[in-house]
């Protein structure tokens, strides 16, 4: 009995053995075949533009197609869910946004995906900057115009966002708690229609995306009265941020990464992780970004969930205190 106890251990071995070398034999040759990237956003989107601008860079030094792939739907759960479950080969990848890893845990206590336990971070790659904008009627140019007006007039204005619980919602709820304003929040499903109404006239106010707002900025349809990064934005220089317009510590701008399924071998992860380092190294490459409003910000992530719990917890406060909820 003790001898064939032996010799299944014995065997178990072996076949984990077997394994081991065939999974490194495997992620040794990588990549064999093409290479899909995830973009959980529409097709036209700022978030896709990103991916495939992306996907070229990576197929240069990949060698293998790097086919951009979305699944938009469900504030992004869809696509990322789609990878969560994907077999963790380095031939399935996620390009997302914050509302992926932190805006969707902060207001759906149960997901279809677990933000940090699902995902293996391969790099930041960029920041998408907000910018409160305004149609030309509006008797303001600057945010302390804009405040004043509002407590004149606390039921007048409205802003619109790209919805419910999205990084524009956050950033508008967050503005009304620091300025001490009442705003009315105006849900669309996306950027584009949210534009729309605002260049038209049906709403006053919106806050979005750099990318969408600059042509109609340039045009006169709308006006900017301040970006909601830390920073001031490469493509509106001399737009102030909220904090420079008396709101120090206002921060809200959309954070994309890049990541795979948990379960990478350590092989194929750095090959990824050297690919996208050399792919945001490239001046070309970072020009494109900026031109269409992002600002590269590559960066390794070495503490991934410290990093996405601790801004979960931030904006949990936030959706509470504004009582923001999913459609």
């Amino acid at each position: 009995m003790q001898l064939r106890i032996s010799a299944l251990l014995h065997a178990a071995a072996w076949a984990c053995a077997s394994l081991a070398i065939t999974l490194s034999a495997h992620a040794a040759g990588y990549p064999e075949k093409p290479v899909q990237i995830i973009v959980p956003f529409p097709p036209g989107g700022a978030g896709d533009v990103m991916g495939r601008l992306l996907s070229r860079q990576l197929e240069a030094r990949l060698g293998q197609p790097v086919i951009v792939d979305n699944k938009p739907g469900a504030g992004t759960a869809i696509g990322a869910q789609f990878v969560a479950n994907a077999k963790p080969d380095g031939y399935t990848l996620l390009l997302s946004s914050n509302s992926t890893y932190t805006l969707n845990p902060a207001i759906q206590p149960k997901l279809s995906y677990d933000p940090i336990k699902a995902f293996e971070p391969l790099g930041m790659v960029a920041n998408l900057a907000l910018v409160l904008v305004a149609h030309p009627t509006v008797q303001a140019s600057s945010v302390q115009q804009l405040v004043a007006a509002a407590k004149a007039e606390p039921d007048k204005y409205m802003y619109g966002s790209f919805g419910n619980g999205t990084v524009s919602h956050f950033a508008g709820e967050m503005f009304k708690s620091a300025a001490g304003v009442k705003l009315t929040h105006v849900p669309y499903r996306g950027s584009a229609p949210a534009m729309t109404d605002l260049v038209g006239g049906q709403i006053p106010l919106a806050f979005d995306s750099v990318v969408a707002a600059v042509p109609h900025i340039k045009t006169g349809k709308i006006k900017p009265l301040a970006v909601t990064t830390a920073a001031r934005s490469a493509l509106l220089p001399d737009v102030p941020t909220v904090a420079e317009s008396g709101y120090p510590g206002y921060q809200m701008s959309s954070w994309i990464v890049l990541v795979a399924p948990r379960g990478l071998p350590p092989e194929v992860k750095q090959k990824l992780e050297q690919a996208l380092a050399a792919a945001m190294e490239d001046v070309e490459m970072r020009e494109k970004l900026k031109g269409v409003g992002f600002e590269p910000a590559y960066a390794p992530i070495k503490d991934w969930s410290g990093m996405v719990g601790k801004d979960i917890t931030r904006l949990r406060k936030i959706a509470e205190q504004s009582q923001i909820k999913p459609d």
